[in-house]
């Protein structure tokens, strides 16, 4: 580990860079996978849903970035290689297809699993009294469900 200004023992900083290190791979999953879903989108909701999914996708990279940066600021290292996210990602792959509400809901999908993969880190951060971790989490968590909401409600 490397030295840290945190106030959480080691053996909790290390619990929480693993499993932030975890979420930081499977955001970039999510990541790609919207993109993929963004640059072959096809249908009659086409402009919005291709919006749309660009929007949501560039929010999941800034948390990819938060996450990653708070592993390093508890003294960690934080992973994400493509090898390291096809080997450690916790999504399910998306199937190929292209018409634009069938992919809605495979992103609505990949979305909900990353953010179960984040409520579970928040747990964890709440088990080991790290608020700054909770509240990290908590402000991600809460834009995903509106980004679901935004999704969800093109499916009726």
């Amino acid at each position: 580990m490397f030295p840290t200004s945190s106030a959480l023992p080691e053996a909790s900083r290390a619990e929480l860079i693993a499993a932030l290190g975890a979420s930081v791979l499977d955001g970039i999953d999510l990541y790609t996978q919207i993109k993929v879903a963004h640059w072959n989108v096809r249908g009659v909701h086409f402009l919005q849903i291709h919006e749309l999914f660009d929007a949501v996708a560039g929010r999941v990279l800034g948390y990819v970035d938060d996450l990653a940066e708070r592993a390093v600021t508890l003294g960690g290292r934080a992973p994400g290689t493509a090898r390291q996210v096809a080997h450690g990602s916790r999504l399910s792959e998306s199937p190929v297809v292209a018409k634009d509400l069938e992919l809605v809901a495979i992103v609505i999908e990949r979305a909900d699993q990353f953010t179960r993969g984040l409520r579970a880190t928040r747990e964890l951060a709440d088990t080991h009294d790290d608020a700054d971790t909770d509240d990290l989490l908590t402000g991600m968590i809460r834009a995903l469900e509106k980004d679901g909401w935004f999704l969800r409600a093109h499916l009726g």
